[in-house]
């Protein structure tokens, strides 16, 4: 799993608006939330008015709208809501720090696999702002296990090919814990900034199996490698693919979304 230091996260703006190098490949292989998890933040939520920060390429949105809801997107990326927006999600383009809400107020603040990229307190205080009493901010991120073989053979590969870059490459510590201190920040976060009630953690698993080629086409649109030129990326690529080869062309995904939420109070 790669990652960057988790007190300078939001700081990497090179990375966070990196990934509209290719948002059509983004959004074909980047996995949709868990519908239990939409609907669970949809009931606790007072109406159907959603922000999406951070939206992408409207993934979350675009499943939010499915549940009923009216969804806005904020993305520091113009390529990025471009593409959201050709798929019916309405999208500004800011950093959700510098965002504009122009007196508009909403039930529920989200951000799917984005919140990292938020100041965890200035986020959370201008959520409580947007929020109407009682709305409800919910966070959420894919945690995901991969076969130690899988996670051996791109580590090695990255660490070979980009052996001065700022992320850390981990080889058997994943899944939802090695994700903890990502989720903490948020939690602190929202304590910090005042306003809401005590923060909460909803965890819901799954899992997904994936060819060989499936699995590849996703892997250049983790940050870690959206910036790398095509040669470094296509070397990563030709490791891990061998690797999932001798598991016999197929790696299993076990999958833990976990949501940090408050509700305005």
């Amino acid at each position: 799993m790669p990652t960057l230091p988790e007190e300078e996260v939001h700081r990497h703006r090179s990375v966070a608006e990196s990934f509209g190098t290719d948002p059509r490949r983004y959004d074909r292989t980047r996995p949709p939330y868990p519908e239990a998890m939409v609907a669970r933040i949809v009931a606790a939520s007072p109406g159907p008015s959603v922000l999406d920060v951070g939206c992408g390429t409207g993934i979350a949105a675009r499943q939010f709208k499915s549940a009923g809801c009216t969804v806005l997107g904020v993305d520091p990326d113009p390529r990025m809501a471009e593409f959201a927006r050709s798929t019916g999600v309405a999208v500004e383009v800011a950093t959700f720090e510098d965002w504009d809400p122009a007196g508009r107020a909403f039930d529920a603040v989200i951000g799917g696999t984005a919140w990292h990229w938020v100041d965890p307190v200035a986020g959370a205080a201008k959520a409580a702002q947007l929020l109407r009493p009682g709305g409800r901010l919910a966070v959420f991120w894919h945690t995901f296990d991969l076969p130690h073989e899988v996670a051996d053979a791109f580590a090695e590969a990255y660490q070979r090919v980009v052996p001065d870059s700022p992320f850390r490459i981990e080889r058997s510590s994943q899944g939802p814990d090695a994700y903890q201190p990502l989720f903490t920040k948020a939690v602190q976060g929202i304590r910090t900034a005042g306003g809401f009630g005590d923060p909460e953690q909803w965890r819901f698993d799954w899992e997904r199996s994936y060819p060989r080629d499936e699995w590849l086409d996703q892997l250049p649109t983790s940050g870690a490698l959206t910036r790398l030129p095509n040669d470094a990326v296509a070397a990563m690529l030709a490791d891990v693919g061998s690797a999932i080869d001798a598991m016999g062309g197929t790696v299993t995904i076990p999958y833990a979304t976990v949501v940090v939420t408050a509700a305005r109070s």
